[in-house]
């Protein structure tokens, strides 16, 4: 029988997802990937997906559309819901962030090798497709809704949403690395409250003191140099680095 090219493709980016969680996305060559999947075609990849970035999107797409159903349902209900108590409302929120991608450590269709591969790209701010200012995407609507809950200087200075959603990936990825078949319950239960104390964070006046002496020293060292508006702020930089979770500017609150 004639090669199946939908089966083809399964079997490219469920290998593609094994080996970019087990050895890193740059870690593993086309060619080795294609050879693991079992295509004696040299080009089977290339053919069905282009390039890296090209199966990289495909394995994202494996998993993204029932993250993004969840987290609206979730936010949709806390919206539903009106005024709610500060802490309520963070724990809601932080329910919203986490529980979609959590649910993946049970998916057996590769969900832990996702969570796996989404802790690497929420280091890589530079990636265009880490960087979408969709506001139909579930982690820009999470944002928003955020916002209100945050000082300026944590929500514009210190980018506490960013910090949570890396807190969240880093932890998440932490667990899919780990043994299967626990009871995940507790594990994400816990983290929502660490995600929703990340939120609750407030700036200290140490570290207010810090932020006033670095712009000091930033608007001394600029005197004469044009602003460059792409400038991050310490490395933890919110516009551009929220990945799936990626971002825009507006009032506020997935990255």
């Amino acid at each position: 029988m004639p090669p199946n090219p939908e089966a083809t493709g399964r079997r490219l980016v469920a290998t593609a997802e094994r080996l970019f969680a087990e050895r890193g996305i740059d870690g593993v060559s086309l060619r080795e990937i294609n050879t693991a999947a079992g295509q004696r075609n040299s080009t089977a990849l290339q053919y069905h997906f282009g390039d890296r970035a090209g199966l990289l999107g495909a394995v994202l797409a494996k998993h993204h559309p029932e993250i993004e159903a969840r987290r609206h349902q979730l936010l949709d209900e806390y919206e539903s819901r009106g005024d709610l108590p500060e802490a309520e409302a963070r724990r809601a929120l932080a329910a919203a962030l986490v529980r979609p991608m959590a649910a993946k450590l049970a998916d057996p269709d590769g969900g832990r090798y996702y969570l796996r591969i989404m802790e690497q790209l929420v280091h890589r701010a530079s990636l265009p497709a880490l960087r979408s200012t969709d506001p139909g995407q579930s982690i820009n609507r999470w944002r928003e809704l955020v916002a209100p809950l945050l000082s300026e200087v944590a929500l514009r200075r210190l980018h506490q949403r960013f910090m949570a959603i890396r807190v969240t990936y880093v932890e998440l990825a932490r667990r899919a690395a780990g043994p299967e078949g626990k009871d995940d319950r507790l594990f994400t239960s816990h983290l929502i409250d660490v995600v929703s104390a990340v939120l609750a964070t407030e700036v200290s006046e140490e570290t207010a003191r810090l932020l006033g002496e670095r712009d000091r020293r930033r608007d001394a060292g600029s005197e004469g140099v044009p602003e460059n508006p792409a400038r991050g702020t310490g490395g933890l930089g919110e516009e551009g680095a929220e990945g799936e979770e990626g971002g825009r500017r507006g009032r506020q609150a997935p990255a």
